[in-house]
């Protein structure tokens, strides 16, 4: 079992991996389908910014562009949190990569979409196929490299199966 620190590590690392991942099948589905950027990351900013009583510097385009980075950086805290939490259960559990890679991403949906829907920029509920689809597509391919990434770390992680030593050993030879 890895110590704390290295699975905190490891687990931030593979879901650093994950949201690349995750934003890279975003951009392609909106290159595909030409579809534009969501703005709930930005209007989740916004309503969040409110509700804390913070004001987010600047006006018009300034304060615009303060919201997308910050609406950014939190789609990245939120994936690298998910990863090092995937990484301290790790330490306790040994589950096999497909049940890893479900797990990881319905957290990563939850961790996304529950402040969301709390702070009523979202209701899912509403939400017709294709936006289900659009949202539920990146996270699994998040959830697939972050659990990758995270066995591949953990020296094999869950699965780990050593192929029996195909080397002679003079004490394992029967001959007399």
């Amino acid at each position: 079992m890895p110590s704390l620190g290295k699975a905190l590590l490891a687990g931030s690392a593979a879901g650093a991996a994950g949201t690349t991942a995750l934003n890279a099948v975003t951009y392609l589905d909106m290159a595909l389908r030409g579809r534009p950027a969501s703005s709930t990351p930005e209007d989740t900013v916004d309503r969040l910014a409110g509700t804390a009583g913070i004001a987010i510097p600047g006006d018009g385009e300034v304060r615009q562009n303060r919201v997308s980075g910050l609406a950014a950086l939190t789609g990245q805290v939120t994936g690298v949190s998910v990863g090092a939490l995937a990484g301290l259960l790790t330490t306790k559990l040994r589950l096999p990569l497909p049940l890893l890679s479900v797990l990881i991403s319905a957290a990563a949906m939850a961790g996304s979409n529950i402040p969301m829907t709390a702070l009523g920029v979202t209701d899912p509920r509403t939400w017709d196929t294709t936006s289900w689809v659009s949202d539920i597509i990146p996270h699994v391919a998040y959830g697939a490299v972050t659990a990758a990434v995270l066995t591949a770390l953990n020296d094999g992680g869950p699965a780990r199966h050593q192929a029996p030593s195909t080397r002679w050993h003079p004490a394992a030879s029967t001959a007399v």
